[in-house]
Order: C-alpha cells, then structure tokens, then sequence
C-alpha cells in the first residue's frame, strides 16, 4: 500500500513539473532591438519660402529595429513616431510635435508641412531656429519603444497660421457663458484684446454649466470660431480651436464649456498654433 501511495506521489509530481516545462516552453519573451538609425537627405540650413510651398524640403529615413523575440524576429506591426522640438529642449517641451508615421521606413515632407510643423512649435517667423527630430519605433499598444539617434537641421519659417485669423482684426466672445447670451452683435464689453495678428486674449467671469464661442464680424454668425471636439468629455481648459468661416461644406464648429470652478479666468486664442487655453486669473 505504502509503495503504491508513494508511486502516486512521484508521478503526480513529475506531471506537474512536466506541465511547468511545458509552459515556461511556450511563453514568448521578447529579446530586445536595435534603435532605429535616422539619417536626412538634407541637413543644410532651410529656408522656408511661401511660393515652394509644394516643393519636397526634407526626407527623413530611419532603419528597421528588428525586434526579437525568443520565436524569431517579430511580425507584428511596427509603428513609427517622428519627434519634433527646438533644440535644447530634449523632446520635453509643451509643443513638441509627434507626427504618426505607422510602418514606413521614410517620410518626406514639403515646404508647407514642414513649415506647418515649426508653426505649431510656435517658432517665430523669418528667423533661423535650431530644430531637432528623432524617430521613435513601438510595437501594438505602444509598448517596446526604442528611440534613434537626434539630427538637428537649422530652418527659417515663414508666417502661417493653423487657424484662419479674424478678417476684420476684431474678435468677440459670445454664448450663454457671457452677459449679453447668444447673439451676434455683442457690445465693446465683450470685445478681445488683439495681441498680434495671430492672437487675441479676453478676462472674464465664468460659472460652470455654460457655453460660448467667438465671432469676428458684428451681425454675422461667420466667421465662428469654437472647439474642434476631439474626445469626450470636451476639455473645459482649452483644446483645438475650431472654425467655420461659411464656405461650402463648412459646419459650425462646438461651443467651448466654461471651467467646472466659478471664477475669473482668461480666454487666450493663438491663431498660429490653432490652441485656445482657458487660465484662472
């Protein structure tokens, strides 16, 4: 009897070990890559002129990183992401700029996306700025990233704008979040301070629960300016200013929700960049 137990024993243990074999054998465990190695085509000094706005500035390259995995190679989708940020400022900045790329191994981009992409950057026009990109490479669910080498270039933009600016170089704010509701021709009072050609900016109070939107001709309900609704719930701090200046296939753009806190706040519009942010004062 003893004997008997004891054989059970041995065999029912080395069933388990074996099915732990088993396992561990089948589990897939990624090994590592290589860092994708970027180069340019053109890493002279640019300048960025209007009427080239077509022409090809700049293809960016990158090689495959090879992602390994104790199968083989992997052959899951890689995706790429180009970094773009002023130098210095180490991929960390508030504007920098990623662009998707999904499974190419090159991008070229043309006078007016590179420019639109130092547009974003906030970069000042007409002057030389030190501009650094990078690739980043990423399997499913942006996992295993690896990051290549930095190349900087020194370009000069010229002035664009994300947004269309207000035709008449006035802005007025409008909605159920002001005192005079929705109308089209609100007073001087709610008129905003133009700060430049590309940015206008207003201080007024604020109580949650409330809409409003922005208007650039007294009478007219375009151009209407508001928020480009890109997730749910609508950010109430700023976000993507959207716009309809009534052209054929235009529609109105959503009305931007006020702050969940009553208080004072500022209301900064920066046509350049396309971002609205909403600060309390």
């Amino acid at each position: 009897m003893n004997k008997i137990f004891r054989l059970s024993v041995f065999w029912f243990v080395s069933a388990i070990i074996f099915s732990a074999c088993t396992k561990d054998e089948n589990k897939v465990y990624f090994k590592g890559g290589t860092p994708p190695v970027l180069t340019s085509d053109n890493s002279a000094p640019l300048v960025l002129v209007r009427d080239n706005a077509a022409e090809n500035a700049v293809t960016f390259s990158w090689t495959n990183p090879e992602y390994q995995f104790n199968t083989g190679v992997s052959s899951q989708d890689v995706t790429y992401t180009l970094q773009v940020d002023t130098a210095g400022a180490e991929f960390t900045s508030p504007s920098m700029q990623e662009l998707s790329i999904s499974k190419d191994l090159s991008v070229t981009y043309t006078v007016q996306q590179l420019n639109t992409i130092l547009t974003k950057l906030n970069l000042q026009e007409d002057i030389a700025h030190q501009v650094e990109f990078r690739i980043q490479s990423s399997l499913g669910n942006n996992s295993v990233k690896l990051i290549s080498n930095v190349i900087g270039i020194t370009i000069t933009p010229y002035l664009d704008v994300a947004v269309p600016i207000p035709p008449t170089g006035e802005l007025y704010i409008t909605g159920d979040a002001t005192d005079e509701g929705w109308t089209n021709a609100p007073s001087d009072a709610q008129k905003c301070e133009k700060i430049s050609n590309t940015e206008y900016s207003i201080v007024t109070d604020f109580i949650p629960g409330k809409q409003y939107k922005f208007l650039s001709t007294l009478n007219a309900w375009q151009p209407q300016y508001g928020i480009v609704t890109a997730t749910s719930p609508t950010p109430k701090t700023g976000g993507d200013i959207g716009y309809n200046f009534g052209l054929p296939g235009q529609k109105d753009p959503d009305a931007m929700p006020t702050p969940d806190a009553a208080g004072t706040y500022k209301v900064d519009l920066n046509f350049k960049t396309g971002k609205y942010t909403v600060t309390k004062q």
